[in-house]
């Protein structure tokens, strides 16, 4: 098994929400991934970043977010982390719709859309210890290359 991997960490401002974007994209270019799954990983990147931020760190600037991205083969984890808040019920933060701020036009779409993009979606999350979004996608253009 080949792996690679990296790590940064970053401060949870949104304008930081590109750079995670592009740095993860970049990273899993090495795979040689269709434009539609490069597309599907920094949509899932963009939704975890603004999530830390807005849910977990209720936009406080001054807090750090961490990236994991590991390569094995044709496949990606990512590993998301804040320090924040926490979630108190971790499936009913996953339900389509569901936001804990509705004040703020929030479409409560941001799990269901990393679940319909990436092959598997962990959520662990303890309150006042922050929240760890750990999902894996396997890419099927290495395959679809070799037949």
């Amino acid at each position: 098994m080949n792996t690679n991997m990296m790590r940064f960490a970053f401060s949870s401002q949104s304008r930081n929400e590109a750079f995670a974007r592009v740095t993860v994209a970049s990273f899993v270019s090495q795979l040689d991934p269709t434009m539609d799954e490069l597309t599907e990983i920094k949509t899932v990147v963009s939704e975890a970043v603004t999530n830390a931020i807005i849910h977990g760190y209720n936009s406080d600037p001054d807090q750090m977010i961490t990236i994991i991205c590991t390569l094995s083969d044709d496949e990606v984890e990512l590993i998301i982390q804040d320090e924040g808040v926490g979630i108190p019920d971790v499936d009913q933060a996953m339900e389509p719709l569901f936001t804990s701020k509705p004040d703020m036009e929030r479409s409560g779409m941001g799990f269901t859309i990393m679940e319909n993009f990436m092959d598997h979606v962990y959520v662990h999350s303890a309150q006042g210890e922050g929240t760890t979004v750990t999902m894996n996608k396997q890419f099927n253009s290495s395959k679809a290359m070799s037949q």
